[in-house]
């Protein structure tokens, strides 16, 4: 049978729970778990902090999934952070979303991207932003290190005072736990700013 890539896993799945591909649901799945790998590792808790997944749908993906787990899936080609640039090449797809988003990538020790995950979606304090829920998938999946990012609607990627608060924070945790905090890219229109490299972290 053919393996799987990403163009078979969102038919599978939109057929699974009779949704366009380009669907609300698959589309957040894809977002959160962009990897073929880290569909079939997905577990029904996880599909059930998605909005619009109940207990029966969860279980559904889940059941698909596990056929899609008895075919071969090839290794797929990760993505390498060696800079602040490849950094936002990344996540420059966020210039256009209209709410903050902040997301976590986890990487391995090669730096290559295991993961990203969208840990928070509206304007960032560090009351809201907490360190659990952005190294909770961080020590789940073992990574070695990550970077932070969030987008400013208004296209500006100017830090906030709040940006900074949040970039200490996460850095100080990150220490505790073992996992380096690499860099905070703030993603503004056509450009961003790098945390790192202005000295704040």
């Amino acid at each position: 049978m053919k393996a799987f890539d990403k163009a078979t896993f969102k038919l599978l799945l939109a057929t699974t729970i009779r949704e366009k591909e380009d669907g609300y649901v698959v589309s957040e799945i894809f977002n959160r778990y962009p990897s073929a790998q880290e569909l079939l590792d997905i577990t029904e808790e996880e599909l059930l902090n998605i909005k619009g997944i109940g207990k029966v749908k969860a279980h559904q993906i889940i059941a698909a999934l596990t056929l899609a787990r008895m075919n071969p899936c090839p290794i797929e080609e990760r993505f390498t952070i060696r800079s602040p640039q490849d950094a936002y090449d990344y996540l420059k797809d966020m210039q256009y979303l209209t709410q903050e988003h902040f997301v976590v990538l986890g990487l391995n020790v090669k730096n290559e991207i295991i993961f990203r995950e969208t840990v928070f979606i509206g304007s960032l304090n560090s009351s809201i932003v907490h360190p659990r829920e952005t190294f909770k998938h961080l020590i789940r999946r073992s990574c070695a290190s990550a970077i932070v990012g969030h987008n400013h609607p208004s296209g500006n990627p100017t830090p906030s005072p709040e940006d900074i608060e949040v970039t200490k924070r996460l850095v100080e945790v990150g220490n505790v736990v073992g996992i380096e905090v690499l860099d905070h890219i703030i993603v503004g229109f056509e450009k961003y700013v790098s945390l790192k490299e202005k000295g704040y972290m």
